[in-house]
C-alpha cells in the first residue's frame, strides 16, 4: 500500500479516458437501442467488455520501464507489417479485409499499427545517430511511414493511412526539424489537394514560389521544390482514378462539387439535421429522433457524435471536446517535460493521433471535413479502436510516470 501512495499517477489523463468512455457507453446504448432489447444490449455489452481488457492493458503499460518499447519497436513493427501484408494477400469474396479473425474475436490490425508506428519512428528519431540534417535520416522516416501507409490505402481505409501520415509530421518537428524543411515536405501535399482545378493550382504554385522567393534559398533549392510540386500536380489525376468510386464521391460531395443528398451526401445531410435538431441542449436520452428511427448510418461507429450532439445538444456536445482539450493539453505538457528523448517524442506522435481522430470524425458528421470512416477515440464502437486507444493512453500515462522517478 505505501508503494502505491508513492505512485504518482496522472489523474487528469486517466478521468478524461473514463469520462470520454462514459459518454461512448451512454450513446452506444441509445444508438443501437431497439424494440428488440437484446439487439442493441449486444453492442453495449460488448463494448463494456472491450473497455475493461483496455484499461488492464493502459494500467499495465502504465509500468512498463520505456526502454522496452524502445527496444521492441521494431520488432513489433516488423510483426505488424506482416498482418498487413497477410490481409492482403489472403482472397476474400469481397476483395481485401481489414480484419484478422482470432477465435471469435475480429480485430483490426491497423489500428494496433497507430501506437506501434508512433513506437518506431520514436525509436529511430531518438537514436544518437539520427541526425535531421542528414536528408537519408528524414527519408529514413518517411520511408517507415509510407509502407504501412501503403498497405492500409490498399485495404482500402483512408481515414487510418492518412493517420500515419499525419503523425510523422509533428514528430520531425518535436525532433528539430526546421520549419522551412517543414514547408517543403507539405508543399507538395497541398499541391496534390488545390490540383484538380487549374486556378486554385495556379494559385497555389504561385503561393509557393513566394515563400521560397522570401526565405531566399538558393536558386538549386527553389527550382527542385518548383519542379516537384508542377509534378506533383501533373501525377494527382492518375491518383485519383485509382481511388475507389464511393471515395471519390465522398471528396466531391465533400467539396460541393456534386450534390448526392441520397448517395455519398446522405450521410451528411442526416447527421447535420441530428446535430442541428439537439438544440442548446438537447432532445433527452433516448429521445433522439434521427438516431431512434435509425436515420443516422453508423450511429454506433462513425456518427456517434451526432447522437450524443442530438440527444444532449450543444452543452453535451462542448462538455465533450472540453474533456477531449484538457485531455490533449495535458498529453502535450506531458511531451515537453519527458525525461528522454525517446519518450518526448512517442507522447507528442500519440497525442497528433488523438487529435487527428477527434477533429476529422467530428469534423465528418459537421460536414466540413470528407467522410473517412474514422472512429473518435474511446467513444466510437469498436474492439480494435478501444483497445489501441487505451495502449495510446498506456503509453502517455508511462511517460507522465517515469517523470517523477
Amino acid at each position: 500500500m505505501t508503494a502505491l501512495n508513492k505512485i504518482k499517477f496522472d489523474w487528469t489523463i486517466i478521468v478524461c479516458v473514463f469520462l470520454l468512455t462514459l459518454y461512448g457507453l451512454i450513446a452506444i446504448y441509445s444508438a443501437t437501442f431497439t424494440s428488440e432489447p437484446q439487439a442493441g444490449s449486444n453492442f453495449f455489452v460488448k463494448q463494456i467488455l472491450w473497455i475493461v481488457i483496455g484499461l488492464c492493458f493502459m494500467f499495465a503499460i502504465m509500468f512498463v520501464p520505456p526502454g522496452w518499447f524502445r527496444v521492441s519497436a521494431y520488432v513489433l513493427y516488423v510483426i505488424n507489417l506482416c498482418f498487413l501484408i497477410f490481409l492482403l494477400l489472403v482472397p476474400q469474396s469481397s476483395g481485401p479485409s481489414r480484419w484478422i479473425g482470432f477465435g471469435g474475436l475480429q480485430l483490426q490490425p491497423s489500428e494496433f499499427m497507430k501506437p506501434v508506428l508512433v513506437m518506431t519512428l520514436a525509436a529511430f528519431l531518438s537514436s544518437n545517430k539520427c541526425s535531421l540534417r542528414k536528408v537519408k535520416y528524414v527519408f529514413g522516416a518517411f520511408g517507415l511511414t509510407l509502407l504501412p501507409f501503403a498497405l492500409v490505402l490498399k485495404q482500402p481505409d483512408l481515414g487510418t493511412s492518412l493517420t500515419f501520415l499525419v503523425l510523422l509530421i509533428p514528430m520531425l518537428y518535436w525532433k528539430g526539424l526546421s520549419l522551412f524543411v517543414i514547408f517543403v515536405i507539405c508543399a507538395p501535399i497541398i499541391t496534390f489537394l488545390s490540383s484538380f482545378n487549374f486556378w486554385t493550382f495556379f494559385f497555389i504554385i504561385i503561393f509557393i514560389c513566394a515563400i521560397l522567393l522570401l526565405s531566399r534559398q538558393r536558386a538549386i533549392i527553389f527550382w527542385s521544390v518548383f519542379i516537384i510540386n508542377i509534378i506533383v500536380g501533373i501525377v494527382a489525376p492518375f491518383f485519383w482514378n485509382h481511388l475507389h468510386e464511393y471515395q471519390q464521391q465522398r471528396i466531391l460531395n465533400f467539396l460541393g462539387i456534386i450534390s448526392d443528398p441520397k448517395g455519398a451526401g446522405y450521410q451528411i445531410i442526416q447527421s447535420k439535421v441530428a446535430i442541428g435538431s439537439g438544440g442548446l441542449t438537447g432532445k433527452g436520452f433516448l429521445h433522439g429522433t434521427q438516431t431512434q428511427l435509425s436515420f443516422l448510418p453508423a450511429q454506433h461507429t462513425d456518427f456517434i457524435f451526432s447522437v450524443l450532439a442530438e440527444e444532449w445538444g450543444f452543452v453535451g456536445a462542448f462538455v465533450i471536446l472540453v474533456t477531449f482539450l484538457i485531455f490533449l493539453i495535458k498529453g502535450i505538457s506531458v511531451a515537453s517535460s519527458a525525461k528522454t528523448n525517446f519518450s518526448g517524442l512517442l507522447t507528442a506522435g500519440l497525442v497528433t493521433i488523438f487529435a487527428f481522430q477527434m477533429v476529422v470524425n467530428i469534423g465528418m458528421t459537421l460536414g466540413i471535413m470528407p467522410v473517412t470512416g474514422m472512429p473518435l477515440p474511446f467513444i466510437s464502437y469498436g474492439g480494435s479502436s478501444m483497445l489501441s486507444g487505451m495502449i495510446m493512453a498506456g503509453l502517455i500515462l508511462n511517460t507522465s510516470l517515469q517523470r517523477y522517478k
